[in-house]
């Protein structure tokens, strides 16, 4: 990328942010699922190209899924990634605990050593910083119709997979994801206070909000007919600053976008993967080897197609956004596997 590096650099000009590095990643055969999810860089000079041969090679190894060269699903990558960084932080901090425990003896007291537990072992939930900064919690609320007992459930998310309409926005997919659905007839909803099958009401809504809020539209969805699933190129608009109308406890949350993973393509097997990234108040157009700094109102070209049949096929697919007013450290998510 040395001739493309070298006009990003002359682009920035005095404005290169200091520290930062701009590197495009190759591609080893239909890897730009991989290489839009993750843009990194650990080189001393501000531009060029790094070749991720290791990480893909341990990627194909602990996933078969990602083995063959077929085109494969960047939001899929996604959730191994964020996963697996999960299950080594806590294998490597689980491997810390025991080794401090090990080396130093056990204080001792009127009951018992200090650090004994009840009934045996007892395991806290390890917070990673992925936790720290991609959990999020979403209450399941379902309402019998029949003794108004609300039943709570509540369950952990890493990202958002929205159901999307066309000409619609991220503020209109994100209510209908927490809109009020009728169980009956088949569907009644088994009620432990009645003790028989009611007609009930459900509701999903955001209790907790993420310090990163990864949103995931559907673009390829299965059709019956076809018998196979189909890319939706709807028309989604997805604003610079989102504020969160169907949270429980932070209705008030707002969100600015720093990245965005587009599909290139007309369809789920074949296509194309390429990335916006948002750095220092430039945004960066991320294509493989291939860094450009690109216009603000460029990103609303991804928004999608108006019309079902369009000669557009860019749009957006996985959106990033950082939560305003807090300390999360999403300027620096290119930077998590360094040594890849």
């Amino acid at each position: 990328m040395g001739a493309t590096g070298s006009k990003l650099e002359k682009a920035l000009g005095d404005q290169f942010p200091e520290g930062e590095r701009y590197f495009g990643l190759e591609n080893f055969g239909n890897t730009c699922y991989c290489n839009s999810v993750l843009q990194i860089s650990s080189q001393k000079k501000k531009t060029g190209v790094i070749s991720p041969k290791r990480f893909v090679q341990r990627l194909k190894k602990q996933n078969e899924l990602f083995r063959s060269y077929m085109h494969q699903d960047a939001h899929e990558f996604l959730n191994f990634l964020l996963n697996e960084l999960v299950d080594i932080l806590e294998k490597e901090a689980r491997a810390a605990k025991n080794n401090a425990e090990t080396s130093s003896p056990p204080e001792k007291i009127a009951n018992g050593p200090k650090n004994a537990q009840a009934n045996g072992v007892h395991k806290e939930p390890l917070v990673t910083w992925v936790h720290k900064n991609f959990q999020g919690i979403l209450t399941n609320e379902t309402r019998c119709l029949c003794c108004e007992t609300v039943t709570a459930r509540e369950e952990t998310f890493f990202d958002l997979s929205l159901d999307i309409e066309q000409n619609s926005s991220i503020t209109s997919c994100l209510k209908n994801f927490s809109s009020t659905e009728t169980l009956n007839a088949e569907d009644k909803f088994f009620c432990d206070k009645c003790c028989s099958l009611q007609e009930a009401q459900k509701r999903m809504k955001i209790k907790k909000t993420p310090q990163i809020l990864v949103i995931h539209l559907k673009r390829f969805k299965y059709i019956e007919q076809l018998g196979r699933h189909k890319k939706l190129s709807y028309r989604v608009v997805f604003p610079l600053e989102l504020k969160l109308i169907n949270s429980v406890e932070d209705a008030d949350a707002e969100y600015s976008l720093f990245a965005v993973v587009v599909h290139v393509g007309s369809g789920p097997n074949h296509g194309h993967y390429v990335s916006l990234v948002k750095s220092h108040n430039h945004w960066l157009f991320f294509d493989d080897e291939n860094v450009e700094m690109i216009d603000e109102s460029a990103v609303q070209t991804f928004f999608g197609s108006a019309q079902e049949y369009s000669s557009n096929t860019d749009h957006g697919y996985i959106l990033f956004y950082e939560r305003l007013g807090t300390n999360s450290n999403s300027k620096g998510w290119r930077r998590w596997l360094p040594n890849l």
